[in-house]
């Protein structure tokens, strides 16, 4: 439970544009994913191009811990190729 609180805090010490955008993507992302949207490819890669816009955020923000950032950025490609395979 202490992590949890640990990492609100740290999410709200973040400056107010990175948590307008890791909320937007984020919320995004859950959305356009739902079964509601299942029938529109178009919408179904918006959702994966949002999740790679969470994931790259993330991974500039983790930049000096090498091997986190490498994580999120390999996220953030398997995000793009998933939404470019949705698409064809």
């Amino acid at each position: 439970m202490q992590q949890i609180k640990l990492m609100i805090k740290v999410f709200l010490n973040e400056p107010l544009w990175f948590k307008i955008l890791i909320s937007i993507t984020l919320l995004t992302s859950i959305i356009l994913s739902s079964s509601i949207f299942s029938n529109h490819a178009y919408l179904r890669s918006c959702s994966k191009i949002a999740a790679a816009i969470f994931f790259c955020a993330y991974g500039i923000k983790f930049r000096r811990n090498f091997k986190t950032a490498l994580l999120f950025y390999a996220c953030s490609v398997i995000c793009i190729f998933l939404s470019i395979k949705s698409l064809f």
